[in-house]
């Protein structure tokens, strides 16, 4: 049997890090991996590829994943995903189980498909960024928070964030430029958990989507994710969605921007497709 690298953090779960710890040891086939701090994920990653790894797992939620396709794009390795982090958006796109042995066997099946790696600056990403309010969310949302009250922590955050008076950002794009107060870029449809924001993203068409928000009140940021629950946000008058192969994004003062869920940098940013699809193992009857 294949030998496959998994990337985990073994201090990311707290009480629940000893039982999942044993859970990934008795997976078939699997060489554990666990960080040794913050951010080693990437190093860990790169480190398994360039080992001549062919398969290389993120065990973890979307910021797991993203630190291991930084560590391992470029270097022809295909991507394993098993969902058991606080936001496991992308292995919702992809389809993939969230139990943890049913997401192995999908990892064990070797059926992979090409998705677009997309960049912001010099960071690549998988699922989604965001300039602006929701990179302003991720950054006063703590870990602990995290641990004690999971994907309500970001909603607490948002709460303390919205209302506030942001600089205008400037959107350059295929389409000429836009005017917003916060940007949501997509490459899957899904942002935030079940929410489809991105209702005509494809993860292998070449192109971002782009949802540009005109206002920041409380009332209007209550609006946005209403109506993106009931599906209808993009018919909104200060709402623009559009799909590019680029995308530039500018202010003064510069914003912070996050790449699935982790801070990046400030802008100016630059999002585009990179060259080379990432190949990602997944189920055959996934997500389109």
């Amino acid at each position: 049997m294949e030998e496959i690298p998994v990337i985990f953090n073994p201090a990311a779960h707290s009480q629940k890090a000893e039982r999942l710890l044993s859970r990934l040891e008795r997976l078939p086939g699997c060489i554990l991996m666990p960080t040794r701090s913050p951010g080693d994920e990437r190093y860990r990653a790169a480190e398994a590829a360039a080992a001549g790894f062919k398969t290389v797992v993120a065990a973890g939620g979307d910021g797991t994943i993203n630190g291991v396709v930084n560590g391992m794009a470029g270097t022809g390795a295909r991507l394993g995903v098993l969902p058991i982090g606080t936001m496991n958006v992308f292995a919702s796109e992809l389809g993939i189980p969230q139990h943890l042995e049913e997401a192995w066997e999908v990892i064990l099946a070797g059926n992979s498909r090409p998705i677009d790696l997309c960049s912001a600056n010099d960071s690549h990403f998988v699922q989604l960024a965001g300039v602006g309010f929701d990179a302003e969310v991720v950054a006063r949302t703590t870990r602990e928070s995290k641990m004690q009250f999971g994907p309500l922590s970001y909603i607490f955050s948002a709460a303390h964030v919205a209302g506030a008076t942001p600089p205008s950002l400037q959107v350059q794009t295929d389409h000429g430029t836009h005017e917003g107060r916060f940007v949501l870029i997509g490459n899957g449809r899904f942002y935030g958990g079940p929410l489809q924001f991105f209702h005509d993203a494809r993860l292998d068409d070449g192109k971002l989507d782009l949802l540009v928000f005109k206002n920041y009140s409380h009332l209007d940021i209550v609006r946005y994710f209403g109506s993106a629950l009931a599906g209808w946000h993009t018919l909104q008058n200060d709402v623009e969605y559009l799909q590019t192969t680029e995308a530039i994004i500018s202010s003064t003062p510069p914003v912070r921007y996050e790449v699935d869920g982790e801070l990046s940098g400030q802008s100016p940013v630059r999002f585009r497709i990179s060259p080379n699809p990432l190949e990602v193992l997944a189920p055959v009857n996934g997500a389109r």
